[in-house]
């Protein structure tokens, strides 16, 4: 906090928690300078008739620009005092402030009000020994058995089948074409790739495609009702034509030892069950601990009773809402539906901040900090998981401005750390 300016008076008044008015009066002879400093520099550069460059009579600069410059010495003036002023009270703006109510003739004073939004000042509520039921983070057999089948699914293969039809589960490389029977207009031939018995597939497709062996071909007539799906075929009949080209049977590996040395290095089966095991228990084990954070972390926001400023509520709620937006990938939103989401993005980025300001002011209490030393072992861990020199990761971080942000998610994780620390799990 510093001393404010000698040639200033000054008035603030609480609007609000976050809001506050600065009504202040800039001294005549203060003003006076600042005018008289632009006045000279507009007649440097003035280009009047009847008068070489930078040699014009003030008086008459002044009658010519004399709106011009007084706009500038509001200009120049207001924003270097309010900061003056704000720094000499300790106000921490929050946002732009609001200038208004500016009132100012030559050879006078100038006088101004501005609002000004700040972060509230707030009682912590009770943060230590929130209650929080225990959250299991067990593996069942299940989750290891549905794991392993995932496994085996990603090394399917399939093989081309000859001597027989197509069954349920084939894939089948099939030539269709349809004919409106009405019109008699041909559709476009199709060659595709079915999954023979799928429900997703046409249920007259399916029933016809069952036994057709590669070279055969079947026609087939199907009626369709007025309100099918397919609005080029609702209300019509079409006479298909399918032909097979080729079938392939989808065929899983065998669990067993075999197939656990393919994985990487396993002997075994059961060696291959343990490591699934193992990084499913990693796995929910940090859900588990996620969800346990964010339980502590609601339970004190709820008992924090503050307002935060409109400005910045507005700035995060939009973020929050084109996220929500973006999830939508692109598909339209109904206007009920974005009056919702709007709502919802309030209320989120409501809890959103004040969770920022709690966790700061419980780190500033509690003594919590990060280290360089802490900074450069994160710093470590990153270049290790994406496999290149942590001078690289570092050198990334910092072009691209980063390095503060990692220091303040540490300091943030360091905090709901402690927090869940002292938390009574129930």
């Amino acid at each position: 906090m510093s001393d404010q300016p000698e040639h200033v008076q000054s008035n603030v008044k609480d609007l609000g928690p976050t809001r506050k008015e600065i009504e202040a009066e800039v001294a005549a002879p203060e003003v006076g300078r600042e005018y008289d400093r632009f006045l000279e520099d507009y007649a440097r550069r003035a280009r009047l008739k009847g008068f070489r460059e930078g040699k014009a009579p003030r008086d008459v600069v002044k009658r010519m620009f004399g709106a011009e410059i007084q706009h500038s010495v509001i200009d120049e003036l207001i924003p270097r005092i309010l900061g003056d002023l704000l720094e000499a009270k300790g106000i921490h703006s929050v946002g732009v402030p609001v200038v208004e109510d500016v009132a100012y003739d030559e050879g006078g004073p100038l006088k101004f009000k501005a609002v000004v939004e700040t972060w509230p000042d707030f009682e912590l509520p009770a943060y230590k020994g929130v209650p929080v039921k225990k959250v299991e983070a067990t593996v069942a057999d299940d989750d290891v058995a549905r794991t392993l089948d995932e496994l085996r699914e990603k090394a399917v293969e399939y093989i081309p089948i000859e001597g027989r039809g197509v069954g349920d589960g084939d894939y089948a490389v099939v030539e269709i074409q349809g004919r409106d029977i009405k019109t008699k207009r041909l559709m476009p031939v199709e060659k595709v790739v079915v999954l023979a018995g799928h429900e997703g597939n046409d249920p007259a497709i399916n029933a016809n495609l069952i036994g057709l062996a590669p070279g055969e071909e079947r026609t087939f007539r199907h009626a369709y009702p007025a309100d099918h799906k397919a609005k080029k075929l609702a209300g019509k009949e079409i006479e298909y034509r399918l032909k097979v080209d080729s079938i392939k049977e989808k065929k899983l590996p065998e669990a067993n030892d075999d197939f656990a040395k393919t994985l990487g290095e396993f002997d075994t089966l059961d060696a291959v069950r343990a490591k699934i095991r193992e990084e499913i228990g990693v796995s929910r084990g940090q859900a588990a601990r996620r969800e346990t954070a964010d339980a502590v972390l609601r339970t004190i926001v709820d008992r924090a009773a503050f307002e935060l400023p409109k400005s910045v509520v507005d700035e995060e709620a939009e973020a929050v809402l084109k996220n929500m937006l973006q999830s939508a990938q692109g598909r339209s939103v109904a206007p009920e539906v974005l009056e919702s989401l709007r709502g919802a993005a309030r209320t989120q980025a409501e809890v959103n901040l004040k969770r920022h300001l709690l966790l700061k002011r419980i780190a500033e209490v509690e003594g919590i900090r990060v280290t360089d030393e802490d900074v450069d072992r994160e710093i470590q861990g990153l270049a290790k998981a994406n496999g290149i020199p942590p001078a690289k990761a570092r050198e990334s971080l910092a072009r691209d401005d980063r390095l503060d942000e990692l220091r303040s998610s540490l300091l943030v994780r360091r905090t709901v750390d402690f927090l869940v620390g002292q938390a009574i799990i129930e």
